[in-house]
Formats: structure tokens, C-alpha cells, sequence
């Protein structure tokens, strides 16, 4: 007898913890999900009202694509570089500009229908009374082969804000691989 009621103890226990554990697995990977979206940026994109500019930003990935590279190019000259990847529940951007510093960003939960937004965390190399650097930063996904990268850069307390409208590059090859 006391054998079945340490049975149905250990039972009732464990389907009373059953649906505790289904909705804690259930809470949504808001890194995850945005990093999914940002894999989608995956190509080389332009400015929308400057086709003939020679600047490039050319998304990839890159360690069994777990990392997400956003690579600026002035022609075959590299600009910058920003490193998209998560670190458990959240989503990291590291920056590296051409002034040497480092910010990184981390991204605020998503809310349906609005940008992907970073903030700065911290910086590493940075000069604050020297440099300016990149505090905040957010994509606008206007469909598969449309976006808008804002982005706001600080320097001596003061913000500049500044916004590109980019079009996915299409290849001029038939899809072979070369650009136009």
C-alpha cells in the first residue's frame, strides 16, 4: 500500500509539473526570431536613390551560420564591418568602425511590426572626447529586397542621426554570381 501511494504522489507531481515546464519551453527566442530576420538580409544591397554610387553593403554568414557579417564597401575598398550574432537570449551587434573603435549594441525585444532596434552596451577602444560612435541602430524590413538602416552615431554629446533606403542588388549575370 505504501508502494501505491508513493506511486500516485510521484505521478500528480509529475503531471502537475508537466504544463509549468511546456509554457516555460513555449516562451518565444526573441534572439532567435531576430536573428531570422536579419539572416534574410543575406545578399548585397544599394542605396535606392543613388544606384550609381559606388558604396556596397554585402550581408553574410559565416560559422555554420551562427553569425551574421555586414560588410561596407567602397568599390573593393572595405569601409566597415558589423557582426551580428546571439549570445543566449539576446542578440549582439559589434561594430567595428574605421576610427578603431568597437561599440556594441544589443538589440531591444522585438514588438511586432516595428524595427529591429539596437542600443549601445559598451564600447571597447573607444575615445569619447575623440571619436564619434555608433549608439544606436535599426533595420526596417520593407519586404524581401527593400529595407531602411538607421543609425545614430555620437560624438562629444551630440547625436547625428542618418537613415540609408537600400534595394537588394540584383545579379546582372542571370544569377551566377556577378554584380552589377
Amino acid at each position: 500500500m505504501k508502494s501505491i501511494n508513493i506511486i500516485a504522489a510521484l505521478l500528480a507531481l509529475a503531471l502537475g509539473a508537466g504544463p509549468a515546464i511546456a509554457t516555460q519551453d513555449a516562451a518565444p527566442d526573441h534572439a532567435a526570431t531576430s536573428f531570422a530576420d536579419l539572416k534574410q538580409l543575406v545578399g548585397v544591397w544599394r542605396q535606392v536613390d543613388k544606384p550609381q554610387s559606388p558604396l556596397r553593403i554585402r550581408f553574410s554568414l559565416t560559422a555554420g551560420g551562427t553569425v551574421l557579417v555586414e560588410e561596407w564597401l567602397r568599390g573593393d575598398q572595405p569601409h566597415s564591418m558589423t557582426v551580428y550574432h546571439r549570445d543566449g537570449p539576446d542578440l549582439l551587434a559589434t561594430h567595428y568602425c574605421p576610427q578603431g573603435n568597437q561599440p556594441r549594441l544589443i538589440a531591444a525585444l522585438p514588438v511586432k511590426g516595428d524595427p529591429l532596434r539596437f542600443s549601445l552596451r559598451d564600447a571597447t577602444d573607444l575615445d569619447t572626447a575623440q571619436e564619434s560612435h555608433l549608439v544606436q541602430l535599426a533595420f526596417v524590413f520593407a519586404g524581401p529586397d527593400r529595407i531602411t538602416r538607421a543609425e545614430t552615431y555620437r560624438q562629444g554629446g551630440t547625436d547625428e542621426e542618418s537613415e540609408l533606403q537600400l534595394v537588394r542588388e540584383q545579379p546582372s549575370d542571370g544569377g551566377k554570381g556577378r554584380l552589377r
